[in-house]
C-alpha cells in the first residue's frame, strides 16, 4: 500500500491552512462589512466571537483529519462508531467544496483581470469604472478566460502533490502576500487625510453598532467570525490528515487564526485610510473591491502601481483557497476512488471548469435565472448552498460527533487535540462544546436564513 503523502514542516501546515482560511472572506468582506456596522467597536466583537466560534472548530476539524488519516469522508468512516453513518455528512462536505470552487474561480478570475488592468494603467480618472465591470460581467469569453487561467494555475499547483506543489507553492504565496499588504498599509496610512479613516477603523464607538441594529451587527459579527475560516467541508481535515503528531492541534490552530485574522485586520488598514483620503463610501458592500477602489487608486500617486500590488494580493488570496479547495477534492478521489493524483487532477480541472460556467453566464447568458427575486445572479444561489447551509450544518456535525458518545466522543477527540507538545484544549470547556456551541452554530444557521430571505 502506497504512504500516505505528508507536509514537510510545521510552518508548511500552519500557512497551508492559514491559506485556506485567508480568502475573499478577509479581504473583500471583512473591509466592507466593518464599514457598514461602524468600523472598531464591530471588529472588537467580531474578534470576540472568532474565540468562541473558530477555535473550537477548527480545532476539531483537524482532529477528525489527524485521527482519521484521510479526507472527511474517509476519516468519517474511520472514527464512526460501526454501523453508524457520520460518513454521509462528510460526502455533503464534497459537494460544498465543489458548489464553492463553482463561483470562487469566477471571482478569482475577475481579481486577476483586475490586477492586468492596473498593471497596464487602465484604472484612470477618465475610466468609468461601473461600466468596466459591468463590460466583464457581460462577457462570458473574457470571463471564461481569466476563470480558466486561476483554474489552471491551482491544477498546475496540485499536480506536484502536496510537498513538492501545494506546500512548496503556498508558502511562497504567502509569505508574498503579506509582505504585499504590509507595504500597501504602511503606504495607506501615510496619505493625506487618512487619520480619519484610522480613528474610524481602530477607535472603538460602540454606538455605532446600535445605529444598524445591535442584532444585526452581533449577528454580522458572529457569522463573519463562523465563516471567514472555511470550517465545516473538510477543507482543514484534509491537511490535519497530513499533519504529524508531534505538536497539538490546539496551539497550532491558535497561530492559523492569529494569521488569518491579521491578513482581515491588514485589509482594513488599507481599505479605510485609502477610502477616507479620498472620500470613497468604506461600506460600499460587495462592490467595494471591483468598484470603489479603482476609483480610489485612479486617483492615487502612482496609482497603477499600487493597484497592481493590491489586486495581485487579492488574487494571492483568492489562489490560496483554491489551492487548498481543489486539493481537498483531488484527496477525495485518491482516497475514496483510488485514483492516481494526476488523473484526478486532469479530471478536476475539466469538471470544475465546466461546474463554474453557470456562474459565468449568470451574469450574461443566463442573466434572467434569478434565484431571489430581482437583482439575484446563479453566483448568489451558489454562494448561499456554500455559506448559509453546508458551512454551518458540517461545522454542526464535527462538533456533535467530537462531542458526543454517538460519535467518536470527547475523549478520544481530547486525546487526539492534545497529542505532542504544545497549548493544550481546556477539558472545562466541554460543556460549552457539547451543549453551548451547537447552539451558537443553530442560530447562525436560522438567523443567516431569516435574515438572507428577510
Amino acid at each position: 500500500m502506497k504512504e500516505r503523502e505528508k507536509l514537510a514542516s510545521r510552518l508548511g501546515f500552519i500557512l497551508l491552512s492559514a491559506g485556506c482560511a485567508i480568502g475573499l472572506g478577509n479581504v473583500w468582506r471583512f473591509p466592507y462589512i466593518t464599514g457598514q456596522y461602524g468600523g472598531a467597536a464591530f471588529v472588537l466583537v467580531y474578534l470576540v466571537f472568532l474565540a468562541l466560534l473558530g477555535i473550537p472548530v477548527m480545532t476539531m476539524e483537524f482532529a477528525i483529519g489527524r485521527a482519521g488519516k484521510q479526507n472527511l469522508v474517509g476519516s468519517y468512516r474511520n472514527l464512526e462508531p460501526k454501523g453508524s453513518k457520520w460518513h454521509i455528512s462528510g460526502s455533503l462536505g464534497v459537494i460544498g467544496n465543489y458548489t464553492l470552487l463553482m463561483f470562487y474561480t469566477a471571482i478569482s478570475g475577475w481579481l486577476f483581470y483586475y490586477f492586468i488592468s492596473s498593471l497596464t494603467g487602465t484604472f484612470t480618472s477618465a475610466l468609468d469604472i461601473p461600466s468596466y465591470f459591468g463590460a466583464l460581467q457581460a462577457s462570458a469569453g473574457k470571463q471564461t478566460l481569466f476563470m480558466v487561467i486561476a483554474l489552471a494555475i491551482t491544477a498546475f499547483i496540485v499536480w506536484f502533490g502536496v510537498q513538492k506543489g501545494v506546500e512548496k507553492i503556498t508558502k511562497i504565496m504567502m509569505i508574498v502576500l503579506f509582505c504585499m499588504m504590509i507595504a500597501l498599509a504602511i503606504y495607506a496610512c501615510t496619505l493625506d487625510g487618512a487619520s480619519a479613516g484610522l480613528k474610524f477603523y481602530l477607535m472603538p464607538d460602540f454606538s455605532k453598532l446600535e445605529e444598524r441594529c445591535l442584532f444585526n451587527s452581533i449577528f454580522a459579527a458572529m457569522g463573519q467570525a463562523f465563516f471567514t475560516l472555511s470550517l465545516g467541508i473538510g477543507s482543514m481535515a484534509i491537511f490535519g490528515s497530513y499533519l504529524s503528531d508531534e505538536r497539538s492541534l490546539t496551539g497550532e490552530v491558535v497561530r492559523i487564526v492569529g494569521l488569518d485574522t491579521s491578513v482581515a485586520l491588514l485589509a482594513g488598514l488599507i481599505i479605510f485610510p485609502a477610502c477616507f483620503a479620498y472620500n470613497v463610501e468604506a461600506g460600499a458592500g460587495p462592490a467595494l473591491i471591483f468598484l470603489s477602489l479603482p476609483e480610489v487608486f485612479s486617483k492615487m500617486n502612482g496609482g497603477a502601481f499600487w493597484g497592481s500590488i493590491f489586486f495581485l494580493a487579492m488574487f494571492f488570496a483568492a489562489l490560496s483557497t483554491l489551492v487548498a479547495v481543489f486539493e481537498n477534492i483531488v484527496a477525495y478521489w485518491i482516497d475514496i476512488k483510488k485514483m492516481e493524483r494526476k488523473k484526478a487532477v486532469i479530471l478536476n480541472f475539466f469538471l470544475i471548469g465546466l461546474l463554474s460556467m453557470p456562474c459565468i453566464l449568470g451574469a450574461n447568458v443566463l442573466s434572467s435565472i434569478q434565484p431571489f427575486g430581482a437583482g439575484s445572479s446563479i453566483l448568489d444561489l451558489e454562494d448561499f448552498v456554500v455559506s448559509n447551509l453546508l458551512l454551518p450544518l458540517g461545522s454542526l456535525v464535527m462538533v456533535l460527533f467530537c462531542t458526543w458518545k454517538l460519535g467518536w466522543g470527547w475523549d478520544k477527540f481530547i486525546a487526539e487535540a492534545d497529542k505532542g507538545i504544545g497549548l493544550k484544549f481546556p477539558k472545562w470547556l466541554k460543556t460549552y462544546c457539547k451543549f453551548v456551541l451547537p447552539l451558537i452554530i443553530i442560530f447562525v444557521f436560522v438567523a443567516g436564513l431569516w435574515q438572507f430571505f428577510a
